[in-house]
């Protein structure tokens, strides 16, 4: 890919820059020149034919949109000339697929570092998770927080702390001027590992998450809380469980203790229920952090210990896309999740506005009619939720998504399904079901970012790749979240942020294949314990999809 220009697939009618190209210059590929009339920046596309108004354009191999107006040979495709569009879908037009698995033979007795529970599965990291039943008990799981975090050595290094005080003091002493003459440099304080400190050295940390849910919305969204929450509760990477209840919300209990055991009938993890109503905000409180301690203790004796890589479930995401993630780093997880399936490990795509265009080819690719069935199902009732109020799927590109390249949702969604490899559709998952089978699972969540991440540990990913052209923090309470650059250049730009660069896949020094490889190393060394750029920030992102209606 060392070219200026790339053509992805041989029926395309439009061409990428990979650099900028100034307009006047005569761009070449494969012996046929263009006239650029106009300046095409890297990451954008032109076409390669005059294309009539209502003329289809082409890329990755499928329709991407079409023509709003006359676009002549060598013109830029741009939200003036293109509006979305793509090809219809149905189980009923399925074509046979066959795929060609990728020779895994070296990564054969190849072993990560984990935890390993009851029920088979191994997690990545040990951690106690302390959940609200309803918003009303937020304030209460901040508190604990705050308690167990400073005194058990979890607490994140306040640097930003540290730059008020400062200035607190140089206020005290009235120098003012002081203050507005300080320059950042722009580096970060190293991350202090406080882990020497931390009484409970095989606990990784305890994860309190919040919400603004559990009450005054519809009981089906109080009880898809529930089923998240389970979810959580039984995932490989969660050892014990301490739940705050007030008391009379939509989110019942009971609810939340019955999809546990659908998940898990041997559920045998510590399980610790407090309800605020039963007495006073202090019986509560010294309750569920005395309990909560006497259970760090039991899940401090958990060790890591080997296991294969058949073990791993990988969640696939995107965010914060450019117009080289469909190109570099999509791709490369699409190899790695071959890889990974190829070793009877699972993986996990999710993102259902962002499979838009693509729908045929996941429907030829499940292994069973029923499961293309479900997966046809949920993709057209969310769909037709989003237009009933007012939206669509066409709507998804962000103005940095635009501003990059993607001009169209099928230009985005046919990159971003590149992350689902080639590998046959083992299994279609609804929003908080768990992911059982060996191999790629497609999970019906939202494009938004932390939503998907919280419905991709919900199906129980150990680890998520998070490819991003554009730069994102996004992180998860229970599952590590490493972020893959599409490109060098935010790579070196983020470095706080980025775990891994895929610019080489664009600078022509690496194969696809290549890069992919390099990345599972890292997945393997996240696994059994080295800390993400977003772990080390404490990005415990978390919001749970409000599918109902506020009442």
């Amino acid at each position: 890919m060392a070219s200026n220009l790339l053509k992805i697939h041989p029926s395309d009618n439009v061409i990428v820059a990979l650099r900028d190209l100034p307009a006047g210059d005569i761009a070449e590929w494969n012996g046929e020149q263009f006239n650029l009339a106009y300046g095409v920046s890297a990451k954008h596309k032109f076409v390669t034919e005059d294309i009539e108004t209502g003329g289809a354009v082409i890329m990755y191999g499928v329709l991407v949109g079409r023509a709003t107006q006359p676009i002549k040979k060598g013109e830029p495709i741009t939200t003036f000339n293109l509006k979305h569009d793509a090809h219809d879908y149905s189980t009923a037009k399925r074509q046979p697929y066959t795929y060609t698995q990728p020779d895994v033979s070296k990564w054969e007795g190849r072993t990560f570092n984990g935890y390993h529970r009851a029920d088979g599965r191994v997690g990545t990291y040990n951690y106690w998770l302390v959940v609200p039943l309803v918003f009303c008990e937020n304030r209460n799981v901040m508190i604990m927080k705050d308690a167990f975090e400073r005194e058990l050595g979890y607490a994140q290094t306040d640097i930003y702390r540290d730059h008020v005080r400062d200035f607190l003091n140089l206020y005290k002493a009235g120098d003012i001027n002081a203050i507005r003459s300080l320059q950042s440099s722009g580096e970060q304080q190293a991350i202090v590992d406080r882990k020497p400190d931390r009484p409970f050295q095989n606990v990784d940390g305890v994860k309190f998450l919040t919400h603004e849910g559990g009450c005054g919305g519809t009981r089906f969204d109080a009880n898809t809380l529930c089923s998240l929450f389970a979810s959580y509760a039984v995932h490989p990477n969660v050892a014990g469980i301490t739940v705050l209840s007030l008391g009379c919300q939509n989110s019942e209990l009971k609810t939340l203790e019955d999809e546990i055991r659908k998940r898990d009938a041997n559920f045998n993890k510590p399980f610790f229920a407090f309800e605020h109503q039963k007495g006073t905000e202090y019986s509560l409180m010294s309750g569920a952090i005395k309990e909560t301690f006497i259970g760090l203790t039991e899940i401090n004796k958990f060790e890591r210990e080997p296991a294969p890589l058949s073990k791993l479930s990988v969640g696939l995401k995107c965010g914060g896309s450019d117009g080289f993630s469909g190109i570099s780093a999509n791709p490369v997880l699409g190899h790695l999740s071959d890889i990974v399936v190829g070793l009877g490990g699972q993986t996990l795509l999710a993102e259902f506005p962002e499979l838009n265009g693509v729908e045929q080819e996941l429907l030829n690719r499940c292994v069973t009619e029923e499961k293309a069935a479900k997966f046809e199902k949920l993709m057209r009732d969310y769909a037709g939720k989003a237009e009933a109020v007012g939206s669509a799927f066409a709507f998804n590109p962000s103005p940095g998504n635009i501003k990059d390249g993607l001009i169209t949702d099928a230009i985005k969604s046919a990159g971003a399904a590149k992350k689902g490899g080639n590998a046959y559709v083992s299994d279609v998952l609804n929003y908080t079901e768990r992911a059982t089978e060996s191999g790629l699972h497609l999970v019906c969540t939202p494009g938004n970012d932390v939503e998907a991440t919280t419905g991709q540990s919900a199906a129980g990913a150990n680890v998520i790749l998070f490819t991003t052209g554009l730069g994102t923090p996004t992180g998860n309470p229970i599952c590590p979240v490493a972020k893959v650059a599409t490109n060098s250049v935010l790579a070196k730009r983020m470095p706080d942020v980025i775990d891994f660069d895929c610019g080489p896949v664009v600078d022509g020094t690496q194969s696809i294949e290549q890069n992919a490889e390099h990345l599972l190393e890292y997945v393997i060394k996240v696994a059994s314990g080295e800390l993400t750029k977003a772990q080390q920030l404490g990005q415990d992102d978390f919001i749970p999809w409000k599918r109902g209606v506020s009442l």
